[in-house]
């Protein structure tokens, strides 16, 4: 197991980007009308936590809870109930400004729609957001899972009338075998990654998550974090918000850094090499940071955050295990967070940088210091809750 933090810096291209402009504010504020048409929609807390960061000798450090979304414990819903929607209002004739939860599923609606049958594969939090998002919207989904995936998240979909099921093979296999099995079917793929020819749909995916971004703007007030950390899977949430707050911010953006698990480090390998070519991680995937486990790059968020990204880090499981730890137990007057491994990965790297002297190096190179007010995003909470319990109560995956 590797115990090395490895950070590149990297050099944002400087040439103007048509996909940034997808991502802006407006958009933003067109995306979240929608969620709140959505009649389980309530905003999910930013959490300060203020003991810690003086603990730590920074200004501020604040965590978005996104394990109080819709009642999934993770984010993944905003992506795919926005592109199905949008799709939906599309074969209804409505435009995105004018689709809501209301419109689309009426009698009406339900029949000129028929019956639809969406196709995703997933190694857990996507998949659970498109059955659920399938199941509020009236139609049927079909939901493939990489082999390893925990069997509580196998679970969580097939509650919500999904036909899901674990394949043998890893997760960008899977995806293959989902895409065929949309086409067999006569279904709708609805990935969350994307490759010549289908970006469409990860586009509108990656829009959806634009909701993130609004809600945090609107939480921080006059506030603006210098330091924003990312994780990153296929990189499509990372991306959306990144593009939203380099637009948002423009000149004064934070720097923004993209965080992946050392066992499925796709996009820190594209960011070194540097040679303007998509990297794949080879081999095996493998990392406690299930969520994170995808060995491909999107093609839309790398051509986003080549724009807009100024670090990669790509760290051991430990990390992240640190910061689940830390969030469930935080110091007095700070508020407790319940965060998965890929949840918890940017606060668990944030917090060793800072509490541990052997990283003083990195935390130079990122620029951490007392005027750094720094923002994460748990993504998800207690997804797969007996690999929760080995790390927070059993001690699981330490640096020893």
């Amino acid at each position: 197991m590797s115990k090395t933090i490895d950070c590149v810096r990297f050099q944002p291209k400087s040439e103007a980007c048509s996909l940034m402009k997808a991502f802006d504010e407006k958009k933003a504020q067109e995306v979240l009308r929608y969620h709140q048409t959505l009649p389980v929609y309530e905003k999910t807390p930013l959490t300060k936590l203020s003991a810690f960061a003086q603990s730590v000798g920074v200004k501020e450090i604040f965590v978005k809870d996104e394990s109080y979304r819709f009642g999934l414990n993770a984010f993944k819903a905003l992506g795919s109930s926005y592109c199905m929607a949008t799709l939906m209002a599309e074969k209804l004739g409505l435009s995105a400004q004018e689709v809501t939860f209301e419109k689309i599923t009426t009698p009406e609606s339900k029949k000129a729609l028929g019956e639809l049958t969406f196709v995703t594969a997933t190694d857990g939090n996507h998949g659970r957001g498109v059955a659920w998002s399938a199941k509020m919207l009236g139609h049927k989904s079909i939901v493939l899972m990489p082999k390893g995936t925990a069997p509580e998240r196998l679970a969580n979909i097939q509650k919500l009338g999904s036909d899901a099921s674990i394949t043998d093979f890893v997760y960008d296999v899977t995806v293959q075998m989902a895409a065929r099995k949309a086409q067999e079917v006569g279904g709708i793929l609805v990935q969350d990654t994307s490759w010549d020819g289908y970006e469409d749909i990860p586009t509108r995916i990656m829009q959806g998550y634009l909701t993130l971004g609004m809600e945090i703007i609107e939480a921080l007030g006059s506030s603006r974090p210098t330091h924003v950390f990312l994780q990153a899977g296929v990189g499509s949430m990372a991306a959306a918000v990144a593009a939203f707050f380099a637009n948002f911010y423009g000149k004064n953006r934070p720097v923004i850094t993209i965080v992946e698990p050392n066992g499925a480090d796709c996009l820190y390998r594209t960011a070194k090499a540097a040679d303007g070519k998509i990297h794949a991680y080879e081999g095996e995937l493998h990392s406690i940071m299930a969520g994170l486990c995808c060995g491909i790059p999107c093609t839309v968020a790398w051509e986003i955050l080549e724009h807009c990204a100024d670090f990669f880090v790509s760290m051991p499981d430990f990390v992240a295990a640190d910061g689940m730890r830390i969030l469930g137990a935080p110091m007095a007057g700070d508020t407790r967070i319940i965060s998965g491994e890929s949840g918890a990965s940017c606060f668990g790297l944030v917090a060793d940088v800072l509490r541990k002297p052997e990283y003083a190096t990195l935390k130079e190179q990122l620029g951490l210091n007392q005027d750094s007010s720094i923002l994460c995003i748990s993504t998800e909470g207690d997804t797969d809750r007996e690999g929760y319990r080995k790390v927070v109560w059993d001690g699981a995956y330490t640096a020893d």
